[in-house]
């Protein structure tokens, strides 16, 4: 997995080339990204992407983050910045440091295995090469897979809802997107 600093669609975890040796020198099979139009914190824009990582399982138990000295070299930030990050992580049972090794995965988020997961991304990307040829933006990607994930749900669907409700209807109105903000299905006012 590559995560570096500039721009990426999802402002997040970017899959590195299959058979792709971990970035050179850190021992650990992924790097950082991060994107500063995003609004979003530095700290938690690293924790989001531990999180994906080990939701498409590019991570796992056993797996070392990289060196706290290797990210603030290569994103050029503060290395609290770092160590808030991967406390957090180790807040959340996630992550643990090994005192002169570095900080180490202890869990895992993924759902389903690797070769699905794959078969899916393959499939989406499809999708969204049909949406880029019908003239939709990213913007307009957004907006359409937000809408169909928060219609997904409410119509009762998914795993989300075996599992406890963890999806973007269960988050509440905040997260539910355009429809509780006063706006119809489609995102207009």
């Amino acid at each position: 997995m590559t995560i570096d600093k500039g721009n990426s669609l999802a402002g997040g975890a970017v899959p590195s080339a299959a058979g792709a040796a971990p970035p050179a020198g850190t021992g650990s099979p992924i790097e950082f990204r991060l994107d500063s139009a995003s609004g979003v914190p530095t700290y938690l824009q690293l924790v989001q992407q531990v999180e994906h990582a080990l939701r498409l399982g590019y991570l796992k138990p056993g797996d070392q983050l990289p060196k706290v000295r290797d990210v603030v070299t290569s994103l050029t930030i503060n290395p609290n910045t770092v160590l808030k990050a991967y406390r957090e992580l180790e807040n959340k049972g996630l992550a643990a440091g090994r005192p002169g090794q570095g900080t180490f995965i202890e869990a895992t988020l993924s759902q389903i295995a690797l070769p699905e997961l794959t078969a899916l991304r393959r499939t989406l990307l499809g999708w969204l090469a049909s949406a880029d040829a019908a003239g939709l933006d990213e913007d307009g990607i957004v907006a359409l897979v937000t809408s169909a994930l928060r219609d997904f749900f409410d119509r009762g669907g998914g795993a989300a809802d075996r599992r406890g409700g963890t999806g973007p209807a269960a988050a509440g109105p905040a997260a539910a997107g355009p429809a509780a903000a006063g706006t119809d299905k489609e995102g207009v006012a």
